[in-house]
C-alpha cells in the first residue's frame, strides 16, 4: 500500500505551536546572531524522521511506540499513563489517516494498527521537516500529520529541533531550531523575570525596613565581603545588590544571581549574621582551613566543622557561645571601623 501525505498550508494554521530558529546572542554564528537569525536568508534545513536499525530491524523514533526504551524505563505508574496516551493518539491517527477504527483496550491492539506501526517504512520514511528562518507552524488539533511531527519532536525524532526552548538552552551543542509551544516557551522566557522581580522586591523591603540584614546579605552575596562595614552607606548596599541581581556582579548568570539573593535574604537574621561572621573570619584569618579539611580557630585550634554549614551549626550551639563571642568581638573590630 502506498501513502500520499497532504498537509495544510502554513499560513492557514493556528500560531500557538511553531518550529522556530534557535540562536544565542552570546554564541557566535557567522554574525547571524546579531540579526536574530540561525541561517542565512533563503537557506533551509531538511531532515527525515530518525530511524534506528538493530539486527536488520528498523524502528522509527516516533514518540508513538509504547515499546520504545524511553517508555519502558518509566516508573510503572507513569508508564501506564504514557501507554494510554500513545494508544489514544494512535487510535485517533489511524481513524483520520487510514479510516481504521481500533479500541485502545484491545489485547491485539498493535496487530490491528495498519499505518502507525513503528517499523512501517512506507509511512514513516515520508515524515520529514523543512525549516528555515521563518517559523513553521504546527496545528495538531486539525492536521494529523502535525500531530505525528509533534510526537516525533518530543521523542527526539529530529536532531535539528529541540523539544522546547529550555531544552535548546540546555544542549551543549545548540540546535538549529526549537519547538515553541506558546505557553511553555513564555514560561521559560519569564522564569528569570519572575525571579528577578521577586529579588528586587525583597531588596527594596530590606532597604526600607532592615538595613542591618541587608549589610549581612551583601557580605554573603558578594565575593568581596570585607568591603562592607557598618558605616557603608545604604545606597551603596542597594546599588551593588541591584547590580548583582541583574547579573552585573560577581555572578554573571542572571537567573542564578537572582535565585542566590533570594535564598540568602530569606534566611533568618541569626543565620545570616553568623554566616557573614564565618566568611569574614576566614578572610581575616581568625579561622583557617587545615590540610585535613577541618576549619579551625587560629589561636586555639578549635574545630568548627569541615564546611561553612557545619561551622554555622557549631557556633549556633549554646555550648559554644564563648567561641562565637570571641570570634564576633574580633571580626566586629573591622565591621565597626
Amino acid at each position: 500500500m502506498s501513502y500520499t501525505i497532504v498537509e495544510k498550508y502554513n499560513s492557514s494554521k493556528k500560531k500557538t505551536v511553531a518550529i522556530r530558529p534557535y540562536f544565542n546572542k552570546n554564541r557566535t554564528n557567522m554574525g547571524l546572531e546579531n540579526y536574530g537569525m540561525s541561517l542565512h536568508e533563503g537557506v533551509y534545513h531538511e531532515e527525515s524522521l530518525a530511524c534506528l536499525e538493530i539486527n536488520g530491524i528498523k524502528r522509527y523514533v516516533t514518540g508513538l511506540n509504547e515499546f520504545a526504551p524511553d517508555v519502558k524505563m518509566l516508573p510503572p505508574g507513569e508508564q501506564e499513563v504514557k501507554v494510554k496516551e500513545i494508544r489514544k493518539a494512535v487510535c485517533q491517527l489511524e481513524k483520520e489517516l487510514a479510516a481504521n477504527v481500533i479500541d485502545p483496550e484491545d489485547k491485539d491492539f498493535w496487530n490491528k494498527v495498519e499505518l502507525l506501526k513503528p517499523n512501517n517504512d512506507k509511512f514513516w520514511s515520508k515524515i520529514s521537516l523543512r525549516c528555515g528562518n521563518d517559523p513553521v507552524y504546527l496545528d495538531p488539533s486539525t492536521d494529523p500529520y502535525d500531530l505525528v511531527k509533534l510526537y516525533a519532536i518530543h521523542a527526539g525524532g529530529f536532531s535539528m529541533v529541540a523539544k522546547s526552548l529550555q531544552a535548546a538552552k540546555d544542549q551543549s551543542v545548540p540546535p538549529k531550531f526549537y519547538l515553541d509551544q506558546l505557553e511553555e516557551t513564555i514560561s521559560t522566557r519569564t522564569e528569570y523575570s519572575k525571579l528577578r522581580n521577586k529579588a528586587l522586591v525583597e531588596l527594596q523591603n530590606l532597604y526600607d525596613t532592615n538595613t542591618t540584614k541587608l549589610l549581612y546579605v551583601a557580605k554573603l552575596v558578594d565575593t568581596d565581603s570585607s568591603q562592607y562595614i557598618k558605616s557603608t552607606p545604604n545606597d551603596i548596599l542597594y546599588e551593588n545588590m541591584d547590580l548583582f541581581i541583574n547579573g552585573d556582579g560577581s555572578e554573571s548568570n542572571k537567573k542564578r544571581a537572582a535565585k542566590s539573593f533570594l535564598e540568602i535574604s530569606k534566611d533568618t537574621m541569626e543565620n545570616i549574621k553568623i554566616r557573614a561572621l564565618i566568611k569574614d573570619a576566614l578572610f581575616y584569618r581568625y579561622i583557617t582551613t587545615k590540610s585535613n579539611g577541618w576549619i579551625e580557630t587560629t589561636d586555639g585550634g578549635m574545630k568548627l566543622g569541615k564546611k561553612p554549614s557545619e561551622c554555622l551549626e557549631f557556633l549556633k550551639n549554646p555550648e559554644n557561645e564563648e567561641t562565637l563571642m570571641t570570634l564576633m568581638s574580633k571580626v566586629e573590630q573591622y565591621w565597626k571601623a
